[in-house]
């Protein structure tokens, strides 16, 4: 299977529409548009070992004062994308309350559509 700069380009435009913004205004409903159904993640805060199923994530994210409600900073960069056949790993910076977040994020294309399937974060000093 070819792989083509489309690819790319429809999982950064996944990426900026659904899970930046989804992350950003705490909307869940546009994270799921993202996000598969089994997603896993895994990180590492402080130094401390951090892991959620989906669920357990967007319960986080749907309780909590989102970034945009709190007037805190916010940024997400598209750092890289690569693509192989139907797989794909995005590396993105997420700049978010007091912390910057280096993540890499693993996407499959299901039904013609790039779904994020596992992301794994950690914390970096800026």
């Amino acid at each position: 299977m070819k792989t083509t700069k489309e690819d790319s380009l429809a999982i950064t435009q996944a990426l900026e529409d659904y899970y930046f913004k989804g992350i950003y205004e705490g909307d869940t409903d546009k994270l799921r548009k993202v996000l598969n159904p089994g997603t896993l993640l895994f990180a590492d805060i402080k130094g401390q070992p951090y892991f959620k199923k989906l669920e357990e994530y967007l319960d986080g994210v749907a309780n909590r004062q989102s970034p945009k409600d709190s007037g805190k900073p916010f940024k997400g960069t598209v750092i890289s994308v690569e693509v192989i056949n139907t797989i794909a790993v995005a590396k993105v910076h997420v700049k978010m309350y007091e912390f910057n977040y280096d993540e890499l994020l693993s996407f499959h294309k299901i039904d013609n559509r790039w779904m994020l399937v596992n992301k794994m974060f950690t914390d970096v000093s800026e």
